[in-house]
């Protein structure tokens, strides 16, 4: 069944499943809007939600830290090993305490791609796992 319009955010319908192309499909758009939503102009660098979100004071990183930990729930739904489940929760963990020292937590947010990183993490995975869902490009 279609969703309607209203009720697909920014005009993105995303997979409500459990399989793993549903899955990947999510992670991927959840990275995509953390690490890579913006490009700044002039310099033509690409930034997401976890860079802009940390300019705020405390809120921000808590924010960001939660949908940083939405990707660790969805891999460890896949059946990620534990090992990798605690180096994922790690990645999210220091982007979001070294992120919260002032100005210089800003600017490490734009460098350090937590989430970029557990999405590889996962990536792995499906493809050694679920073949089927790996995508060119």
């Amino acid at each position: 069944m279609e969703q309607p319009e209203s009720a697909r955010p920014m005009g993105i319908q995303l997979p409500v499943g459990t399989d793993a192309v549903s899955v990947r499909r999510r992670i991927e758009a959840m990275e995509k809007l953390l690490e890579n939503s913006f490009t700044l102009p002039g310099v033509n660098y690409r930034i997401g939600l976890d860079s802009v979100a940390g300019l705020v004071p405390v809120v921000g990183d808590l924010i960001t830290a939660a949908m940083g930990m939405w990707l660790v729930w969805e891999a460890k739904n896949l059946g990620l090993p534990r090992w990798k489940l605690w180096r994922m929760t790690g990645n999210v963990a220091f982007d979001t305490a070294v992120g919260a020292i002032p100005v210089v937590g800003d600017a490490f947010d734009f460098l350090f791609r937590s989430n970029t990183r557990n999405l590889k993490v996962i990536k792995r995975h499906l493809d050694k796992h679920y073949p089927a869902t790996q995508t060119i490009g």
